[in-house]
């Protein structure tokens, strides 16, 4: 009996183990088309009375055209005049919309932004938190380089990689690990560690982050 038991639950588990992670993307799938097909309705509407187009259509063009729309703002930013224009736009939601600034720089972080702004840009490390010689380590993202040497942090908690602390260290407490990406270190906080061999491999020659 006790063996069926044990049989049923890890059956279970095994289970929803696979159907689990394809629920939570096809939820999230759901969810972003939600929010595209809000944000094109108007125009779905407009498109459905004023022209033959099907629901299918018009969704598809009011996609394309949000997607048009994103490319010519991002190339007018490019030029002086939109830079310009992004300059004051940015700066009047900064001083007039509480939580701007920071909603900004999370989206900076998560999407890429320039020099040392972007996580997903960041070299993946090995942190010793209080030091070599107390053997405790940490998965860590550079997010920073600084000019006297030392390296600022980003330690993803887990099971939540956006959630974590923010460390300045030395470089003597910093071993950088370029041949782990962004994504594989992530993956290993997710599972909560499991996948770490790739962590805990001895950097390359000249890799840890001395002066």
């Amino acid at each position: 009996m006790k063996r069926l038991r044990s049989f049923v639950s890890i059956t279970l588990l095994g289970g929803f183990m696979v159907i689990l992670p394809i629920a939570i993307f096809l939820w999230l799938v759901e969810w972003l088309l939600g929010l595209v097909r809000a944000m094109i309705q108007p125009l779905s509407h407009w498109l459905i009375e004023q022209t033959a187009f099907t629901n299918i259509m018009a969704d598809l063009l009011g996609v394309f055209l949000l997607l048009t729309g994103c490319f010519m703002i991002g190339l007018f930013i490019k030029t002086t005049v939109g830079e310009w224009v992004h300059d004051q736009l940015d700066a009047w939601l900064t001083r007039l919309a509480p939580g701007y600034k920071t909603i900004r720089e999370v989206v900076s972080q998560l999407l890429g932004g320039e020099g040392n702004t972007s996580l997903l840009k960041g070299d993946v490390c090995r942190a010793y938190l209080m030091g070599r010689a107390a053997g405790v380590s940490v998965t860590a993202i550079v997010t920073a380089k600084h000019s006297n040497g030392d390296y600022t942090v980003y330690a993803p908690t887990a099971p939540i990689p956006t959630s974590g602390f923010v460390y300045h260290l030395s470089a003597e407490c910093v071993d950088l690990l370029p041949h782990v990406s962004v994504e594989e270190a992530m993956r290993t906080v997710i599972a909560c560690g499991s996948g770490s061999q790739v962590i805990s491999e001895i950097p390359p020659t000249g890799t840890t982050a001395k002066k």
